[in-house]
């Protein structure tokens, strides 16, 4: 006999047992599959939907298990109530807001800390903020003082007019309405600035907590290391 017949005749065996164990496998597992059956169902979308285990999407409805050849091997009945459901997709939901709540946190967290990695970084954007303010008010104050030189000058010409205001000429009255009118002009916007200079204080305030929790942190994880 040839070597590699002999060989061959030899290494047969166990090939065939390989595959015998290989096929009793497989076929265990179709076994297991048929057992256990193929669930059915309709979706509150109107989709159908098959699986080899009980459909979570079909909790709150009737589910058929079919057999392998496709015979209704018996119907399971809603687990769950129309209501249960409702208030189960209501927490899941809720759940699924608080954890994207959570991440956006953190990223808002990561941001600041990348923005503000010191104290003296935050300080120094505070003073920019509110030296633009400043900028602002001085030019305002500048202005008014403009308007007080102004008003001056329209009083000492209204003083001709004393008795009788009326009898003055229309030019000069305009400019005297145009002078209060922007006297008052100057003086909301004054308050306006002021409020927002105790926005941007309040913005940083807020900020300053959070950072020093998160520098804290930052620096316990260095210490860590």
């Amino acid at each position: 006999m040839p070597h590699n017949c002999w060989s061959l005749s030899r290494a047969l065996p166990g090939i065939l047992s390989a595959a015998l164990v290989a096929l009793g496998w497989s076929a265990g597992a179709f076994a297991q599959t048929n057992a256990q059956g193929i669930y059915t169902c309709i979706d509150s979308n109107g989709r159908r939907i098959t699986s080899d285990r009980p459909i979570p999407e079909c909790l709150d409805r009737e589910q058929r298990q079919l057999s392998g050849s496709g015979l209704v091997r018996r119907v399971l009945p809603p687990s769950y109530t129309a209501d249960e459901r409702a208030q189960l997709d209501a927490q899941r939901r809720q759940e699924e807001e608080q954890r994207a709540r959570v991440a956006e946190e953190k990223r808002r967290d990561r941001a600041l800390l990348i923005r503000y990695p010191t104290q003296a970084s935050h300080d120094k954007e505070r003073a920019e903020a509110l030296g633009q303010i400043d900028e602002v008010v001085n030019a305002v104050n500048k202005r008014e003082r403009a308007l007080e030189q102004q008003r001056k000058e329209i009083d000492t010409e209204m003083e001709f007019y004393q008795r009788d205001p009326d009898k003055a000429p229309t030019w000069l009255r305009r400019k005297l309405e145009d002078n209060q009118q922007q006297v008052l002009v100057q003086k909301r916007f004054l308050e306006e600035q002021a409020l927002e200079k105790k926005r941007i204080n309040a913005r940083f305030d807020e900020e300053l907590v959070k950072l020093r929790q998160l520098w804290a942190g930052v620096a316990a994880g260095n210490t860590n290391r």
